[in-house]
């Protein structure tokens, strides 16, 4: 887990000053990790750090927080405080943040002090220096009241061609991972919903296949169009453009169809290949939130693609 700067500026542009309650450390069993995070405002809350009481009464006091204009540093012992069946600790830090404070998290780190001693502790210090001159890996870390935290950057771009049924589900279940960021592509704005998460770039554009030049040659794209043409078009553009990966929702008479048609536009079958068909889990079924979490939990496998399986549905329009 990590500082998402895009995500807190958002919520700063949106409500002016929010807290940020973050994971710093655990003691035995905990409901989340170290980095989990959640942003906090007077009239709501995005984010998890789990454990139900845990993060109730974490929200009361940041709220308390934010209206004193102070950070705050909190041990919470699961059991005998909360009720809570984990049977850990968790360190939460607290913190205020608006406009000018975000100006000073630049690079591949945060590194600053909530509490305690004025000088940084040095192993986190030399993690910072690491981390910011060779891409040293680091995790969030807490020490004699400093806080250490990688800065989030989106590692996936992942490109969805279709605001219909199954899009928007696919938005809905991609948006909150981690480490990816999103580009939604359809016809025109009225083509997508009125409450468009606030972290996906919508690109309307008249003709959807004209969007894919502005891809980057990484990126893993998934077509489900309300056209089979359009699809095709797309299709063929990407297999020109280049990406990582490529998904298209369809049947195995779809997919056979298209191969045929892709192979007389001159691409090669072995490039042909390299696009799946169709996306998701098969045996999770057919309704569009189902097709979307089989993506995300491809997209969640380890090591792997979301995209770069071979998976078959006979019978997906």
């Amino acid at each position: 887990m990590s500082f998402d700067r895009a995500s807190v500026t958002a919520a700063v542009a949106r409500h002016g000053r929010v807290a940020r309650v973050v994971v710093a450390g655990i003691e035995g069993s905990a409901p989340r990790e170290p980095g989990a995070a959640m942003l906090v405002w007077d009239s709501g809350q995005s984010g998890t750090i789990g454990g139900g009481a845990l993060e109730y009464e974490a929200a009361a006091e940041a709220r308390a927080a934010l209206a004193a204009g102070r950070d705050a540093v909190a041990r919470k012992p699961l059991g005998p405080a909360l009720g809570q069946c984990c049977g850990g600790a968790v360190v939460l830090v607290c913190e205020c943040w608006d406009a000018a404070r975000l100006e000073t998290v630049f690079g591949a780190v945060v590194l600053r002090r909530v509490e305690g001693a004025a000088d940084a502790p040095l192993p986190l210090k030399r993690a910072a220096v690491k981390a910011r001159n060779a891409g040293a890996p680091v995790g969030t870390e807490f020490r004699n009241g400093w806080l250490l935290e990688p800065v989030a950057r989106a590692s996936r771009a992942i490109w969805i061609y279709g605001a219909g049924h199954v899009g928007r589900a696919l938005v809905s279940v991609l948006t909150p991972l981690p480490d990816v960021s999103v580009t939604w592509v359809d016809t025109g704005p009225d083509r997508f919903p009125d409450d468009v998460p606030q972290d996906v770039t919508v690109l309307p554009a008249a003709n959807p296949a004209d969007a894919v030049r502005l891809a980057p040659a990484e990126a893993e794209h998934l077509v489900l169009t309300y056209s089979h043409a359009l699809d095709l078009e797309i299709c063929h553009r990407l297999l020109s453009h280049g990406f990582r990966a490529a998904g298209l929702i369809g049947s195995a008479t779809k997919w056979a169809r298209f191969r045929s048609r892709l192979a007389a536009l001159g691409h090669a079958p072995e490039q042909v290949a390299r696009i799946r068909c169709p996306i998701g889990d098969p045996a999770l079924g057919k309704h569009p939130q189902a097709i979307a979490v089989g993506v995300a939990a491809e997209i969640l496998s380890a090591g792997v693609s979301a995209l770069d399986r071979p998976h078959y549905r006979e019978d997906t329009a």
